[in-house]
């Protein structure tokens, strides 16, 4: 199984001082899951000589399931920031679906998760003791990652195919990710030539959040990973590349969503 290497993802706030506490292994799907998933995650840590440790994040518009050694449970996208203590020592899995990508599983309107979490059970019809025990009793990540795959891919074997709706909806995403000159809806609906009304219903229910949301959510990660490479000088000039009308607008959404100034955030990096 591939390990994805590189930079810490973007979305994770003060990602210098998280690398010194706690490990982060990317693990690339196999073919057969790349439609639905966007890669696997293991995070290890071990803070038990040193004081715990409060990790924000800047959530992703993907749903998780995280597999922990009592409970595993899917999250949908967070609107806000999450916060996880990191203490004592431990790890976990997860599996990070593309957006869109768990709609296959779940069949209900993804925007019915988003700021909520369920069950294993729920989803899957099965209890997640079994799923867990197996998990934490492999000797290896990639092993234990592997486990988790053949899960999914039983799954998947009994869904009735690949959903069009649900490709589209992915590569949207992934295509304003990519592209920093969407930063309206508008930009969107003129380079698809899709409705706005039918861009906001796809967005509910294989999404969770609005295409509007989306945009900002990931200028948010641009401007948080510039801030921390000290790339933010002209605080003018970044709000306007960001796509915003002013620095008012920016420092507003930025204090809003991250719980503080991008003054203050910068001094703390």
């Amino acid at each position: 199984m591939e390990i994805i290497r590189g930079q810490l993802p973007k979305g994770i706030l003060h990602s210098k001082i998280g690398e010194q506490t706690y490990a982060l292994t990317r693990f690339q799907p196999s073919p057969k899951l790349s439609p639905f998933v966007q890669h696997y995650w293991v995070v290890q840590w071990d803070v038990r000589e040193t004081a715990p440790y409060l990790q924000q994040v800047l959530s992703h518009p993907n749903v998780n399931l995280i597999v922990e050694r009592d409970i595993a449970r899917i999250y949908g996208v967070s609107r806000t920031t999450s916060t996880r203590l990191i203490e004592d020592h431990g790890w976990v899995v997860g599996v990070k679906f593309k957006p869109g990508g768990f709609y296959p599983f779940w069949h209900k309107p993804i925007s019915e998760l988003t700021d909520h979490s369920i069950s294993f059970e729920d989803v899957f019809g099965e209890d997640d003791s079994s799923l867990r025990a197996a998990i934490f009793a492999m000797e290896s990540l990639e092993s234990a990652v592997q486990l988790v795959e053949s899960r999914l891919a039983a799954v998947i074997e009994r869904l009735p195919g690949i959903d069009s709706d649900m490709l589209l909806v992915s590569e949207l995403v992934a295509n304003i990710q990519a592209d920093r000159s969407m930063m309206k809806v508008d930009d969107v609906v003129q380079r698809t030539g899709m409705h706005i009304r039918k861009l906001q219903r796809l967005f509910d229910r294989y999404v969770g959040v609005s295409p509007k949301w989306v945009i900002q959510r990931y200028r948010l990660h641009e401007a948080a990973a510039s801030m921390e490479q000290g790339e933010a000088t002209d605080w003018s000039k970044f709000s306007l590349d960001l796509g915003y009308y002013d620095q008012s607008h920016f420092i507003r959404d930025f204090k809003a969503i991250i719980g503080r100034s991008p003054e203050d955030y910068v001094r703390k990096v």
